[in-house]
């Protein structure tokens, strides 16, 4: 790779291999071959970049039991939601609701190569932090990032990247099922329809450019880098660790709490924070996902209260500074 973070990794990937990755996005193909090895870490290696593939739910039925969870599938990954619904947290007076700023989730992406990439964001306490991590480094399995998506918050609550890669997602699965173990995560409920969302979405999806979902009572809008992201030798699906995600939660009266991050390069970075402050946005965190992706990305996690639609058309014009496309139905 060159020393260059800026650059567009479409610049050396041939026009081929573009074409395989978005010919994989449409025809699923399927491994079909149980996993051997256990996980480690990508890493930086001189192999042409490996892409993702399709897979079926049914493929992941070993993971899921190891897990002890039901997952779904989100284009490339297969993806376990396991929200804190057990934590009341309270920020600035507002309780957070687990689906803005509480869900942890867990996905694995199968690879042509016949390997597994794990990625998941967890939510932990900070009585839990600790132990959990002691956990997961004795089944392997890495930490990219520990950091916060909320300000002043009760209980304190920490957000910690996970990240495997290896021959054998079961084995990734039982060591991520006993870290949670070791934390107050509730199980899994069952599905219900979700309530309406009491905002002006069609005035949000105006101003946001993009065609939001509800996820129970929030309301989430998600863009995508446009640039083909490469974490080591794999490429990342999109979606997988590289969106902008702006979730509102109803507060009555038009009014919102706002949390999310948004995705950037480095000479995003200082656009997108003075964006965010002249729209009355405060910063959270600056933080990465990754460890070797390329192009390099950074996330800054934000939180805003006030009139839904006018917070919208702020973080618009932060995102407007960043090199994403929307991502309509919710990240994959």
């Amino acid at each position: 790779m060159a020393d260059d973070p800026q650059r567009n990794t479409r610049s050396v990937l041939p026009a081929s291999r573009r074409r395989v990755l978005t010919a994989a996005a449409l025809a699923p193909v399927l491994t079909g071959v149980p996993a051997t090895a256990g996980a480690v870490s990508a890493g930086r290696t001189q192999h042409a970049p490996v892409e993702p593939v399709m897979t079926r739910l049914a493929d992941w039925a070993d993971v899921g039991r190891a897990l002890g969870r039901p997952g779904d599938m989100k284009r490339f990954m297969y993806h376990t939601a396991l929200p804190r619904r057990d934590l009341t947290v309270f920020s600035h007076g507002v309780r957070i609701d687990p689906a803005l700023a509480l869900g942890t989730h867990v996905s694995f992406v199968r690879y042509a190569d016949r390997s597994t990439l794990l990625m998941g964001d967890v939510v932990v306490t900070e009585r839990e932090l600790q132990g959990f991590v002691d956990v997961l480094q004795s089944h392997g399995i890495m930490q990219t990032a520990i950091h916060k998506h909320l300000l002043a918050h009760e209980p304190d609550v920490w957000w910690l990247h996970v990240h495997a890669h290896g021959n054998d997602p079961v084995a990734v699965a039982r060591g991520l099922r006993a870290a949670f173990a070791h934390t107050g995560t509730p199980p899994a409920e069952p599905v219900t329809a979700p309530p309406p969302v009491r905002l002006d979405t069609a005035a949000i999806d105006a101003a946001m450019g993009v065609k939001g979902y509800p996820d129970g009572r929030i309301y989430k809008c998600t863009y995508v880098r446009r640039e083909t992201i490469v974490d080591g030798h794999l490429i990342l699906p999109p979606g997988l660790g590289a969106t902008t995600s702006v979730n509102f939660q109803p507060l009555g009266g038009g009014r919102a709490a706002l949390s999310g991050d948004l995705v950037m390069t480095a000479k995003e970075v200082q656009p997108v924070l003075v964006e965010l402050r002249r729209g009355g946005v405060e910063l959270v965190e600056v933080h990465h996902h990754n460890l070797t992706d390329e192009p390099r990305l950074f996330f800054v996690h934000y939180w805003a209260v006030g009139d839904a639609v006018r917070l919208a058309e702020a973080l618009r014009r932060a995102v407007d500074t960043t090199n994403v496309v929307p991502m309509s139905g919710g990240a994959g």
